[in-house]
């Protein structure tokens, strides 16, 4: 979450230094959308996937209504957009449509401090995982930040994401899976 201006600055060395993205993805925060809006359009235009949370995709648009606040950020370049909505989980929108995926229902919540930071690390990081970027990865990688981002607000801090095992992971999305699938 550095300064809009400054994540040009990165994406343009990595450009320059004659690497070409596979993916170039970023988020942004209220004080971005208000502080710095040239800057920020600047940036949006840079970049293939935004991750924002629910607040700031109206706040960003100026439009209440979702749905159509998501299609007014697309305009300004990301071909994607997440909306995170915390315990209501996320959304994913793009030229095939909407896709939802549902926070992961928890009877204990201690700290959703960096639940969002969490959510975007397990989405990212399924990502890099992948040879491809298609639709159907991209919706499984919504089910993998959702799994990290339940992690996250069982304790305090990081306190839950130091402890954690990838068989943990694995038994968290496959209940996940679960709970979604319909047949």
């Amino acid at each position: 979450n550095i300064h809009p201006d400054l994540q040009v600055d990165v994406l343009e060395q990595v450009v320059h230094g004659g690497q070409k993205p596979k993916l170039v993805a970023a988020d942004t925060k209220n004080f971005w959308i208000s502080g710095q809006p040239e800057a920020l359009a600047r940036m949006l235009a840079r970049v293939d996937l935004l991750i924002i949370n629910d607040e700031e995709c109206r706040e960003l648009s100026g439009i209440h209504n979702l749905v159509k606040a998501a299609a007014d950020v697309r305009k300004r370049g990301p071909k994607r957009l997440i909306v995170k909505r915390g315990e209501f989980g996320a959304l994913l929108f793009d030229d095939a449509g909407t896709f939802f995926v549902p926070a992961f229902p928890l009877e204990d919540v201690r700290d959703p401090t960096g639940a969002g930071d969490s959510f975007a690390g397990g989405f990212m990081g399924y990502l890099a995982s992948q040879k491809e970027l298609s639709r159907d990865v991209l919706k499984r990688a919504l089910f993998y930040g959702g799994v990290m981002g339940s992690f996250a607000v069982e304790r305090f801090g990081t306190e839950r994401l130091q402890s954690l095992t990838r068989e943990e992971i694995d038994a968290r999305f496959q209940i996940f899976r679960e709970l979604t699938h319909l047949e």
